[in-house]
């Protein structure tokens, strides 16, 4: 993934925004890397590492919104852009799993 992708500001969310969007049928995906999905995660999360998303994002729905979060929302916004410009509707949630969890998010593991 390019600069550029972290240089724009991509369409954000707050944690309370996703989870209302989750209960209209968006879809989460995690960037994070194997490990900090193995620590914890959102429920029903899609887990795409940031490295592997261009690769494997026509596995993706492409009629839902996307809402990509990480662990503080940086890598998440360079995943938003790229989602957006490959078609598909995306938005980075602000602060990624730390405004998640000050949120009541639920996490497993």
């Amino acid at each position: 993934m390019s600069l550029r992708h972290y240089l724009r500001r991509a369409p954000s969310v707050t944690a309370e925004q996703a989870m209302r969007l989750v209960s209209e049928g968006a879809v989460v995906i995690d960037v994070r890397r194997a490990f900090e999905w193995n620590r914890t995660h959102i429920p029903g999360a899609v887990h795409l590492p940031l490295e592997h998303l261009l690769d494997r994002c026509d596995e993706l729905p492409d009629d839902r919104i996307l809402i990509t979060f990480c662990t503080g929302g940086l890598r998440s916004a360079g995943a938003a852009n790229l989602l957006r410009e490959n078609g598909f509707e995306a938005v980075n949630m602000n602060r990624g799993l730390i405004e998640w969890r000050a949120a009541g998010g639920e996490l497993t593991n």
